[in-house]
């Protein structure tokens, strides 16, 4: 993610076509989030991420082949649906456990996962360059690594169910905090790596700088999943997302106002921390009350409702100032708002004497 943007410019490709390429990456994700159900149910859940590997692979193998502005477009909605399809399937095949607690458990060892590879990406962006083909290599490589489990390993995945879709009564029922914490997730998550690799470049004009507190922002994000998962049993799941939005907030004023390089590094930290502590509480949320069969409906669902937030994203974010701080400023007002939304559901819920989120 942090890759694309700032390889544009050695494939002779403008720096306005950022924005707008992490927005239609998002945009596929939302198209994607509507079908997967469907795929999965015919094929399989380890069949499934096979063929979602192997369609993002295609389309790095695309851009290179053709490194123009619209085939970049094009393939980056592919890419995104093929993530979709890889998100739906290895959450609700982690998510198909017989208590909150497990699922907690697996989703917090599954989002360690996740963001240590991504910070371990990011870090790689320092010896293998940005420029050229490349560091495409490298990505085509990992990503036929990844191929490799579901294709050899036959064993593991869930028993066959008949998977049910959410009916409209269901999707009332389903926590509206939860629905909004994904939906904010995507409107965080989608200019972080959309556009906060261009923000540190232009504050610092270095990529090895930049590599390095994008690493920062997702090993902050690696690094709280254990405490989500401790967490997000033992307290409401609305008052912790609070929580965590106002950790972000604060991350943001210090990353606005700080001078050391150390502070400003830890600020980065906290909001890597908060941003993505906020999809995990919220799926878990959503899912505490659902039949295992509709799992990977309900799973379907939080993901559309972070495609959305993620598509819309960057576009505002790069368009709602002219200032060169638009981003953080975007980031600020998104965190607060959120932070105050939850506390007070947080609130409501506590003086109805509903506590959903305890387990």
């Amino acid at each position: 993610m942090s890759l694309i943007p700032l390889s544009l410019a050695s494939f002779g490709m403008d720096s306005s076509l950022v924005a707008w390429l992490a927005s239609i990456f998002y945009l596929g994700i939302l198209v994607g989030t509507t079908c997967i159900q469907n795929i999965v149910a015919k094929v399989g859940h380890r069949f499934s991420l096979i063929l979602f590997l192997t369609m993002l692979t295609l389309t790095i193998v695309a851009m290179l082949a053709m490194p123009t502005g619209p085939v970049w477009l094009v393939s980056r909605f592919v890419a995104g649906f093929a993530v979709a399809g890889v998100f739906v399937v290895v959450e609700s095949w982690l998510l198909m456990a017989d208590s909150a607690k497990q699922r907690a458990k697996r989703l917090g060892l599954y989002m360690t996962s996740l963001y240590g590879g991504s910070a371990l990406g990011q870090l790689a962006i320092g010896p293998l360059g940005v420029n050229g083909n490349g560091p495409f290599y490298w990505v085509i490589g990992l990503l036929m690594l990844a191929i490799l489990p579901p294709l050899l390993v036959k064993k593991g995945q869930p028993e066959a169910l008949a998977h049910q879709k959410i009916s409209l009564k269901e999707v009332k029922k389903i926590s509206l905090p939860a629905v909004i914490g994904c939906l904010v997730s995507g409107m965080l998550l989608g200019p972080i790596y959309g556009l906060m690799p261009s923000y540190i470049n232009g504050q610092f004009a270095s990529n090895e700088r930049t590599a390095f507190l994008m690493a920062i922002i997702i090993l902050g994000g690696m690094l709280v999943q254990p405490l989500v998962s401790y967490l997000s049993t033992r307290i409401s799941k609305s008052l912790l997302m609070a929580l965590f939005c106002l950790l972000g907030t604060i991350g943001i004023v210090g990353i606005a106002d700080g001078t050391s390089v150390a502070f400003v590094t830890t600020c980065y930290f906290l909001l890597g921390a908060s941003c993505f502590a906020l999809y995990p509480i919220a799926i878990t949320l959503a899912c505490e009350t659902m039949a295992l069969e509709k799992i990977v409906a309900a799973t379907e669902l939080m993901l559309l409702s972070y495609s959305v937030g993620s598509v819309f994203g960057p576009v505002i974010a790069e368009h709602s100032s002219t200032s060169a701080h638009s981003l953080i400023t975007y980031l600020a007002v998104v965190l607060t708002t959120t932070s105050i939304y939850m506390l007070i559901k947080s609130l409501q819920n506590t003086r109805s004497g509903h506590t959903p989120a305890i387990g």
